[in-house]
Parts: C-alpha cells; sequence; structure tokens
C-alpha cells in the first residue's frame, strides 16, 4: 500500500532510461528511509500545479548524507518552494543549526509550514522574503559571514545561478559544500538547439554555461550526478 501511496506523491524527476529502474530505486533505497515529515511534505506539494520544481528525493537521500559528512551547522538554501530540501536540511544538522532560507515567494513556503513546525525544527530556519543577490551582498557585507558557512544548496531562477555561485565561494568555508539542482535540465544540455523546447531554451543556454563555468573552476571539487534533473556538488578547496 505505502509503495502505491508513494508512487502518487512522487512526480517523475530521474533521467534514468528506464522508468522502472528509477521507481526501483526509490522503493528499494529512498522511501524506506525517509523520515516521516519528508514524505508528508512530498504529499502536500505533489497536489501543486508546480509540483516538479521539489527537490527529488533521491537527490534529497544525498543532500541529507553530505550535509552529515561536512558536519553542516550553519547553511543557507537559495529558492525554497514548498520547503521539502530546507526540511530536510533542518532535519540533519544540529538542534543549535541554522538555516538562511531565501525565497522570493512566502506563500510556497507557507504550504510545508505546518510540517516543519510539526517536526520541531523551525526554529532552525531564518526565512527571508527576496530576491536572493541583495541578501548574499548584505551577508559578505557583514565580515562574520566571509567564509562561515558549511553548505548550500541553490534551485532558484537560473540566470542568476553563476552570480550566486561567486557569491557562495566567498561565504562558503574552504571544505564546505554547495549544491546547485537543475543542472542537466531535462536532458536539453544534449539534445541538438532545434530539438529543444522553446521554453526551455533560455535554461538550457543557462545551463549549459553554469557546468562549462563549474568544470573549469579551480577553487572547487566537483561531482556532476544524474539524481533528479542533475545536481552538481561543489567543494570549496581554497
Amino acid at each position: 500500500m505505502e509503495h502505491t501511496t508513494n508512487k502518487i506523491m512522487s512526480p517523475t524527476k530521474g533521467l534514468l532510461q528506464s522508468e522502472e529502474l528509477y521507481q526501483y530505486i526509490l522503493e528499494t533505497s529512498v522511501y524506506p528511509r525517509e523520515p516521516e515529515p519528508l514524505k508528508e511534505l512530498r504529499g502536500v506539494t505533489a497536489s501543486h500545479p508546480r509540483a516538479k520544481m521539489g527537490t527529488a528525493p533521491d537527490a534529497g537521500q544525498l543532500m541529507a548524507m553530505l550535509l552529515q559528512l561536512v558536519n553542516a551547522k550553519k547553511t543557507i538554501e537559495i529558492g525554497v518552494f514548498t520547503g521539502y530540501s530546507l526540511l530536510l536540511t533542518a532535519l540533519s544538522i544540529p538542534d543549535d543549526g541554522k538555516i538562511i532560507a531565501i525565497d522570493l515567494n512566502r506563500d510556497t513556503y507557507e504550504i510545508g509550514l505546518p510540517i516543519i513546525r510539526k517536526a520541531g525544527v523551525e526554529h532552525k530556519i531564518d526565512f527571508i522574503e527576496s530576491e536572493a543577490l541583495p541578501i548574499l551582498d548584505k551577508l559578505l557585507e557583514d565580515g562574520e559571514n566571509e567564509g562561515s558557512f558549511d553548505f548550500g544548496f541553490v534551485d532558484a531562477d537560473k540566470v542568476n545561478y553563476l552570480n550566486y555561485h561567486e557569491k557562495l565561494m566567498k561565504l562558503l568555508r574552504v571544505g564546505g559544500l554547495v549544491v546547485y539542482d537543475n543542472t542537466l535540465w531535462g536532458g536539453t544540455v544534449v539534445m541538438p538547439e532545434e530539438s529543444v523546447p522553446e521554453f526551455m531554451k533560455p535554461g538550457r543556454q543557462w545551463t549549459t554555461e553554469l557546468n562549462k563555468s563549474l568544470a573549469a573552476d579551480p577553487r572547487i571539487q566537483i561531482s556532476h550526478a544524474p539524481l533528479g534533473d542533475g545536481i552538481t556538488i561543489c567543494r570549496r578547496v581554497i
């Protein structure tokens, strides 16, 4: 019965050639380990018209491990939507950990807020309703923030990913991680231009530019993982 519920609750995001193989990964390794608050938030989000904007649960599982591997305590999230990745982070960091969460739309954040509250982790979250770049600049103006963040997650306007990256390279400590979502852009990054749906072309261009830039950036170690819609994990090394 639970498997049936999970199928209803999870819009397809995987890029694996076989839908059955992706479902196997979810049902065997992801869903059984997914905390109940995250299951509930996935269910609430599934009926939203933009449900596919939510973080893929398999990508989320890896992020939870990364957060704990770097002993993350101070984190930043750009793009919140209903809060799946935000709740995941809040569940993964210590009780006195803090997340600065930035999004233009508080309404979608409030969809998941009752579940975040019920999970007992709202006190870890500083939600800021704003464009991200001015907030990042403000954080950098305060000298105490430079090099102080352990982890970042970016799932927002693709046109600004490179701008966010430059700011985050200053905010992250050496050894800290930032994860960028949607870095395979529905597989369009390898499609001929004429085959790409018109509405996806701007995002494809910004994404390919980001991928090239990250691959050439000597400040980071990277891993481009085909989870969800593609995530790129960057570890600051200098």
